[in-house]
């Protein structure tokens, strides 16, 4: 199980449509369902900075992140350039392998 983490800073009037479009039930996740091995999102918002958030995506593997990046190519990127009127910045952290942690948040039963 992998974890996809971005950062963003969400403009003042835009955090609503935000948190719509980046939490579990939001466009992102609507559009990374539809790919094999996609298993949710987490939307974080930091308590000193509420305009700063995280988004956390799990996939199975890199093999199927990767293979849903290819084959959303356009309506990946148009949803993109939809949604960065919403940040004056974003950016992907990386992707994570968990090596430990509580059994919920390593994606087993």
């Amino acid at each position: 199980m992998i974890r996809v983490v971005w950062a963003f800073v969400v403009r003042a009037d835009a955090i609503d449509r935000f948190e719509q479009a980046y939490g579990a039930n939001g466009s992102w996740a609507r559009l990374f369902e539809q790919y094999a091995g996609y298993r949710g999102t987490m939307l974080c918002r930091d308590v000193a900075n509420p305009r700063r958030y995280t988004t956390i995506d799990l996939w199975e593997s890199v093999e199927q992140r990767t293979a849903m990046l290819a084959a959303s190519r356009l309506v990946y990127d148009a949803l993109d350039r939809a949604c960065a009127s919403l940040t004056e910045a974003e950016d992907e952290i990386g992707v994570f392998e968990a090596l430990s942690g509580p059994p919920d948040l390593e994606g087993k039963p």
